[in-house]
């Protein structure tokens, strides 16, 4: 089965700890393959709804933390979108860095019944510990934006 034509608004949350690690989240594609990859915290636009409420949003549903707004995006990303069980066939996602004090264990407490299945562990990883690893991650450009983004990186 393909998936279904169509684009899905994605808002997604660059979150930073003061070392340079962010916080992701290995999830099962929604596909018959289960593929796993780190991803950042995020998900769906809602009709009506912008991109940066949609971060503010997904980012307290699938972590408890609470802010009131985020920045502009840093970072845009059109994919196509190769599950077989999807229910559209190209994305639009929008990331939005927000930082935090220290590194903290989310809440899993406002997550889907999906999400509950779908993410199998979650983890603050460095740039290097990405490019080191070899577990697969989204997008592949993940490594060099957290770097751009270090608390060490020249402004």
């Amino acid at each position: 089965m393909a998936a279904t034509p169509g684009l899905r608004r994605t808002s997604r949350i660059l979150l930073l700890a003061p070392d340079g690690a962010a916080l992701l989240f290995m999830t099962a594609a929604p596909d018959s393959s289960r593929f796993s990859r780190w991803i950042t915290p995020g998900g769906g636009v809602d009709p009506g709804e912008s991109h940066a409420d949609a971060a503010v949003r997904e980012l307290f549903e699938e972590t408890g933390l609470r802010i009131d707004a985020v920045d502009e995006p840093v970072h845009s990303l059109d994919f196509d979108v190769a599950w077989d069980e999807a229910d559209h066939d190209r994305g639009h996602a929008e990331y939005y860095l927000v930082r935090v004090p220290e590194r903290f264990e989310p809440s899993s407490d406002h997550w889907t019944d999906e999400e509950h299945v779908d993410v199998t562990a979650h983890r603050w990883m460095t740039a290097e510990e990405l490019e080191s690893g070899s577990e697969p991650f989204e997008p592949a450009e993940l490594p060099a934006l957290l770097r751009r983004f270090a608390p060490d990186a020249p402004a």
